[in-house]
């Protein structure tokens, strides 16, 4: 016998299955894209007026908390966030925004604990691991810092942002020499990226006394539009 393949099963599927939120997704997507693009005023809107007729769908609430977070709208960004954990707890994604909400408002030891409840959910999160690092290394705990970052590198041997953030965690604990050979890692996985040449330039000039090499990361950080670097070259003057 034929299968009949006149509807697809995926529109079968939908109609039995899905939600009455499936004829608005336009709102939702366009409202994703409006953060995306930084249109935060425009996401908000959107996005609340989706939520306000779909409350359930959580994917919404993870760019309406970023689009909130971008206007300096935190602790509602928080709010929308805690409401979407209401109705999935272990939503890593979430989980993740929340911490970040947290770290933003200078509450940082709530936000490891959150990265913790997230990495009980998913043990091999690499962006949680990092995030949890930096955080802990803010709070001064160092050797717990290093374990979750390099874990982090094992599991994300490709994000150079891993390398930076283990590269700052060296340079907190004077290893400046480490420092240099995680922010090179980041330069070589991410040559377009401002930041690490900024790192590693401030390793050279203030802690390694090589002042040639400080400048000539702070010339290429500064040439991709990086403001601090130029002003070291003007420090310098070496612009």
């Amino acid at each position: 016998m034929k299968c009949c393949r006149k509807v697809p099963i995926i529109l079968i599927c939908l109609a039995v299955l899905a939600p009455p939120a499936w004829a608005d997704q336009n709102l939702l997507i366009r409202g994703i894209e409006a953060q995306k693009a930084g249109k935060n005023e425009r996401a908000v809107e959107l996005l609340s007026k989706y939520l306000k007729q779909y409350p359930q769908m959580v994917e919404a609430r993870r760019p309406l908390a970023l689009a909130l977070a971008g206007l300096g709208r935190k602790s509602e960004a928080l709010e929308v966030i805690d409401h979407g954990l209401t109705m999935d707890p272990k939503d890593v994604q979430l989980l993740l925004a929340k911490a970040n909400l947290l770290t933003d408002l200078d509450r940082r030891p709530e936000a490891i604990e959150v990265l913790t409840l997230a990495l009980k959910c998913d043990p091999k999160n690499a962006a949680v691991l990092k995030e949890r690092g930096e955080c802990q290394a803010q709070e001064g705990c160092f050797p717990e810092a290093m374990s979750d970052l390099n874990r982090a590198a094992q599991l994300a041997p490709r994000d150079p942002w891993v390398f930076n953030k283990r590269g700052l965690v060296w340079f907190c604990q004077g290893e400046y020499r480490k420092a240099v050979e995680d922010f090179t890692t980041a330069i070589r996985l991410a040559p377009d990226s401002p930041h690490a040449y900024f790192f590693r330039g401030n390793m050279y000039r203030y802690h390694l006394g090589e002042t040639d090499k400080a400048i000539a990361d702070y010339k290429k950080s500064c040439a991709l539009g990086f403001p601090l670097s130029c002003g070291e070259l003007e420090k310098l003057g070496a612009k």
